[in-house]
């Protein structure tokens, strides 16, 4: 199992337009081979900073099969314009 990790900065006032456009970019990353699951946390302090989880199968069923694949055009429509600056990914694995 890998863990996708990248903290997502929205730019001010966009917060609820990126959230709406969130549950509907939800379903499509979810239709990808290899998504176990996912979570996107918000900050308490810093309104306009998320956290988004993803939990893939493999490293591959990201960044290949996701990022590569024929689902990740329509994701990236949803929600690259609200980001500022465009967010570090990480993936890590249990020890």
């Amino acid at each position: 199992m890998i863990l996708e990790v990248a903290p997502l900065d929205v730019r001010p006032g966009l917060e609820g337009d990126f959230e709406r456009a969130f549950a509907q970019a939800r379903e499509v990353i979810a239709a990808s081979p290899g998504f176990v699951g996912l979570e996107l946390q918000r900050s308490v302090r810093r309104p306009g900073r998320y956290l988004l989880l993803v939990r893939w199968r493999t490293l591959e069923d990201h960044t290949v099969g996701f990022r590569q694949g024929p689902l990740y055009p329509r994701w990236k429509a949803l929600l690259h314009h609200f980001y500022d600056p465009f967010p570090v990914v990480e993936h890590f694995r249990p020890v």
